[in-house]
């Protein structure tokens, strides 16, 4: 029995890594917390556009976080630290951890990352690639 698949097509050689990527994607958890955006910002004076994604992480200090780039993959972890000098006589605030996941596309990489007024930026760029035009001669080959 033949497996179908997305990159199944005989036209598309050399995906396998799209594909399981897509799959990652699929798998990954779908939990909307923390709340995010994605936007792409136009470049200006010669640099690529770039892609901000920004998390809502408001009660989440600086140290209560922490963003990594492993692979084609970026995560970003937080969590809050209790503070058992409070006493609370009503706690609607969870100290919530969260962890929450963005697969890369080859070549991307994080430029940074801003906490300001609870919300966190981090910047992704992908360079944009020269684009390659290559002559394949053909050989003769008499039999």
């Amino acid at each position: 029995m033949v497996r179908l698949t997305t990159m199944g097509s005989p036209f598309l050689l050399g995906f396998d890594e799209m594909e399981r990527a897509l799959e990652r994607a699929a798998k990954a958890g779908t939990d909307g917390y923390p709340p995010y955006n994605i936007e792409r910002l136009t470049a200006a004076s010669g640099q690529p556009d770039r892609i901000r994604i920004t998390l809502a992480v408001a009660g989440f200090a600086r140290e209560d976080i922490e963003v990594t780039q492993e692979e084609s993959q970026l995560w970003i972890r937080g969590r809050q630290r209790e503070d058992k000098s409070r006493e609370y006589i009503h706690r609607g605030i969870a100290a919530r951890q969260f962890q929450r996941s963005f697969l890369l596309a080859e070549g991307c990489q994080v430029l940074g990352a801003e906490l300001a007024n609870g919300l966190l930026s981090i910047d992704v760029v992908k360079p944009q690639p020269d684009r390659v035009v290559k002559k394949i001669s053909i050989q003769a080959r008499d039999e």
